[in-house]
């Protein structure tokens, strides 16, 4: 059972903050770079491969995502959380950072859900 100080519903809302955060901080820099030099994918992929540490922070992100992936489909199933597929999309489409926050936003609305129906809402 959790404790009290942090109510699920406040953790509801920190985790559709981060979605947000996690959303327009990585499309910031992104559009910006779009906006320099248009959606030129050759370009993309040589700036991603330029140094060491540009592959290293990619791989990392790849990586990441791939964790992300294998526990979304089983915390996910286990836990019976509805709609699993929508951060799977945030995950490609923006990354971990939308990913993650959006699961465990899913993850929370998926236990109020069991709690409400087993009588303690």
């Amino acid at each position: 059972m959790r404790g009290r100080g942090f109510s699920k519903i406040k953790k509801k809302h920190v985790y559709l903050l981060l979605c947000i955060v996690g959303t327009v901080l990585p499309y910031s820099q992104f559009l910006l770079w779009i906006s320099e030099n248009g959606f030129v994918v050759s370009l993309l992929l040589e700036e991603i491969t330029t140094s060491r540490m540009a592959a290293f922070g990619w791989l990392d992100v790849v990586v990441s995502a791939v964790v992300l992936f294998v526990f979304m489909f089983t915390d996910g199933v286990e836990r019976r959380v509805a709609r699993l597929w929508l951060p799977v999309v945030g995950t490609l489409v923006v990354g971990v950072s939308l990913g993650l926050p959006l699961f465990l936003y899913l993850v929370e609305v998926a236990e109020e859900r069991r709690e409400g129906v087993g009588g303690e809402g």
